[in-house]
C-alpha cells in the first residue's frame, strides 16, 4: 500500500508519517528527491532554492518527476508499505497512480492556523513574519506557480480522502484513523 499526503506546509503531514511509520511504513518525501538533485548542482538547501529546483526538475523531466523518482526507490524495498509525503502537483498524484494500491489524502487546513503554527513550531527554514509566511502558503498552493510548478491547491482537487486539522490534535489524529481504516477493511 502507498499513501500519498499533500496539503501546505505546516499542515501536519508529519503527523501521519508518524502514525503510518509506527504501523510500519517505510517514509519517502518528495522533497527529498529535489535535495538530491539539488546537492548534484550544488544548490543551498533553502526553501525557496528548493522550491526553485524542484520546478526546473518538473519543467525538464515532466510534472510528474519527483513521484516517479520516488516510486523507483519503493520498488528497490522489500517493504510493500509506504507513505510519500510533499505531493505538490497533480502530475505527481497521476505518477503515483501508476503503482498498484495507491490512496492519497489531503491535509486541509485553515491558512490562519497555519500560520499560528507555523510560527509557534520555529523550524529554521520557515518564515517568521506572518505575511512573509502567507505568501510562501499562497505559492505553494499555486499563486504565481507554472503549471508544472507547485499547485497544491490542484493537488487537494484530486485526492482520494480530505482530512480535516483545524480542531485539535486527537480529532486530527481520529479523522485520519478513520479513513485509514476504512482502506484497510476494503
Amino acid at each position: 500500500m502507498i499513501i500519498g499526503l499533500t496539503g501546505s506546509m505546516g499542515c501536519g503531514k508529519g503527523v501521519v508519517v508518524e502514525i503510518l511509520e509506527e504501523m510500519g511504513f517505510e517514509y519517502i518525501t518528495l522533497s527529498m528527491m529535489v535535495r538530491e538533485e539539488a546537492r548534484l548542482r550544488g544548490v543551498e538547501e533553502e526553501r525557496e532554492k528548493m522550491m526553485e529546483v524542484g520546478n526546473s526538475m518538473r519543467a525538464a523531466e515532466g510534472a510528474g518527476v519527483l513521484a516517479k523518482r520516488a516510486l523507483k526507490k519503493i520498488a528497490t524495498s522489500d517493504n510493500p508499505n509506504w507513505v510519500v509525503d510533499g505531493i505538490r502537483n497533480p502530475a505527481e498524484i497521476d505518477a503515483l497512480r501508476e503503482a498498484d494500491d495507491v490512496h492519497v489524502f489531503g491535509i486541509e487546513t485553515n491558512h490562519e492556523i497555519l500560520v499560528e503554527r507555523i510560527m509557534e513550531r520555529g523550524r529554521e527554514s520557515d518564515a517568521t513574519e506572518r505575511d512573509a509566511i502567507l505568501h510562501k502558503i499562497e505559492r505553494e498552493w499555486g499563486q504565481g506557480e507554472p503549471e508544472d510548478g507547485q499547485q497544491v491547491g490542484k493537488c487537494m482537487a484530486k485526492v482520494d480522502y480530505t482530512v480535516d486539522n483545524n480542531g485539535t490534535l486527537e480529532e486530527y489524529k481520529e479523522n485520519f484513523m478513520n479513513y485509514f481504516n476504512q482502506i484497510k477493511n476494503d
